[in-house]
């Protein structure tokens, strides 16, 4: 039950989230014993400099603009598969497009909120869908072996929502 829950929008410091990612990736990189490229690297900072999702083709013109030259579409391929099998980023399939996963090396939902008006995406974790959709194939008698929820709707920022009505 939500009883009038206030969201405040607080100014997002891409920086730090950004920040963020790099340390995980290089100690989960130096944990696996492998290379977190210059390109690699570079992939993954542009996923996570704005929070909007990204595909390959747009990361690929990204790339290039920072090193100052030409980037083959393989070169962005080889780095986002290196990044998604460390679970680094994830792959939302309506949007054909990419996104820094803030919680690598950690069994989670893949639940996106993916605001319709501004193109920004937030992954959330939540044990209680995973429950949910664990006990509904378990029912079914289907082994689950991963999903991928994808929400579509407006941001707090987009719909300048500051209070949530309450539910009874």
């Amino acid at each position: 039950m939500l009883t009038n829950a206030k969201l405040v929008h607080q100014p997002h410091d891409h920086e730090r989230c950004i920040s963020a990612a790099l340390s995980r990736a290089k100690a989960l990189c130096a944990e696996q014993n492998v290379r977190l490229t210059t390109t690699r690297e570079l992939v993954l900072r542009l996923l996570w400099q704005s929070h909007q999702p990204l595909g390959a083709y747009q990361l690929q013109d990204q790339l290039a603009e920072h090193i100052n030259k030409p980037v083959a579409p393989p070169t962005v391929y080889r780095a986002l598969e290196f990044l998604l099998r460390l679970g680094l980023i994830h792959r939302i399939p309506s949007l054909n497009a990419y996104i820094g996963c803030p919680f690598p090396n950690n069994e989670h939902s893949n639940l996106f909120m993916i605001c319709n008006q501004c193109g920004t995406a937030a992954e959330v974790a939540d044990k209680a869908v995973n429950k949910l959709l664990q006990c509904v194939s378990d029912r079914s008698h289907f082994t689950l072996q991963s999903q991928s929820l994808e929400l579509f709707g407006l941001c707090p920022q987009c719909s300048n929502i500051t209070e949530a009505p309450g539910y009874d």
